[in-house]
């Protein structure tokens, strides 16, 4: 009797307990490269760690720079009135004697909260709205479909303008809640979309036959599928989100209390800074403004070029 045949010539012979888990070909290695390749490409991307290192900074100052100040109050009339930025007063003072640095950093807090809040409230509007319209279709969709484009068509500002007008008392996270419940429709069109294209997917329609369920589709099978679409819809979220309380800010109908950076350009366009020369009152929060807006969407054009292969560069 012939023995049997041995192992190909140059292979190592497995242990008997040698399985694909135990030689390293587990699911969570195999799905460990596209995640790898992607970092690979994001700390090479300039424009998103150029994006992501000034919103960093700047929200860092927010956070920590509030405790390591002298006063709790940014609005204490502490100092010497209209004073230039000198070593004492980094950002100079405003007419009446309050710490321009003060405000700057406790403004930086007020509009990334805002941002957080009307962003992370938008965005879960928009895929509750978006994922089981695209799923369900049929009259779900079509009452959906409804439901957003009549909030699409409605003057968002102005319903902002006319609810913050008859407010007694306006906070930061108020004033997110009204933006987010009021800037979702058009995120949860694109997300609408987007989920047309994958319920009909091999995936989806094995999860189906499985006896999954809509939510356990949904959040478990085609919300992973749109995960990087919807990381940069978020940044979007915030950024306007940033934008449209600032506005609101600016005419006055912000937060009754506290400070912003909106808030900031309010006093100083109310009270002449620009007429009286006083830059340093009204350069700050419009430089955050703008450098936290344009940071985010710079960061957001890096995660579009790394997260499409079309758009990458080597």
């Amino acid at each position: 009797m012939s023995a049997p045949p041995g192992p190909p010539a140059g292979s190592t012979p497995k242990a008997p307990g040698d399985t694909p888990e135990t030689l390293g070909d587990t699911p969570a290695t195999k799905a460990a490269g596209p995640a790898r390749e992607t970092l690979h490409y994001a700390v090479r991307n300039p424009k998103l760690l150029i994006g992501f290192t000034v919103v960093l900074v700047l929200l860092a100052l927010g956070l920590f720079g509030p405790p390591l100040l002298d006063t709790t109050d940014p609005n204490a009339y502490g100092g010497p009135q209209a004073a230039p930025p000198d070593s004492t007063y980094w950002m100079g003072t405003t007419t009446f004697g309050q710490d321009v640095y003060a405000q700057f950093v406790h403004g930086l807090r007020a509009t990334f909260l805002v941002g957080a809040v009307g962003g992370a409230i938008a965005a879960v509007v928009a895929m509750l709205v978006g994922f089981f319209a695209g799923y369900r279709g049929g009259v779900l969709d079509e009452l959906l479909t409804m439901v957003t484009n009549v909030v699409l068509v409605i003057p968002a500002l102005a319903v902002l303008l006319i609810i913050n007008a008859y407010l007694g008392v306006r906070s930061v996270p108020v004033q997110g809640v009204f933006i987010g419940l009021t800037s979702w429709p058009w995120a949860a069109r694109a997300i609408r979309a987007q989920t047309f294209t994958l319920r009909t997917r091999e995936f989806v329609d094995l999860a189906r036959l499985s006896g999954n369920g809509t939510w356990r589709i949904v959040f478990r099978e085609i919300a992973p599928n749109m995960s990087s679409y919807l990381f940069m819809m978020f940044i979007l979220l915030f950024g306007g989100s940033v934008l449209i309380a600032s506005s609101l800010d600016f005419i006055g109908l912000g937060p009754t209390g506290g400070v912003s950076l909106g808030l900031m350009l309010q006093s100083a366009q109310q009270w002449s800074a620009l007429q009286l020369g006083m830059w340093w009152w009204f350069v700050p929060p419009g430089a955050g403004i703008t450098a936290i807006v344009g940071a985010l969407y710079v960061a957001n054009v890096g995660l579009d070029e790394v997260f499409n292969p079309k758009l990458r560069e080597s």
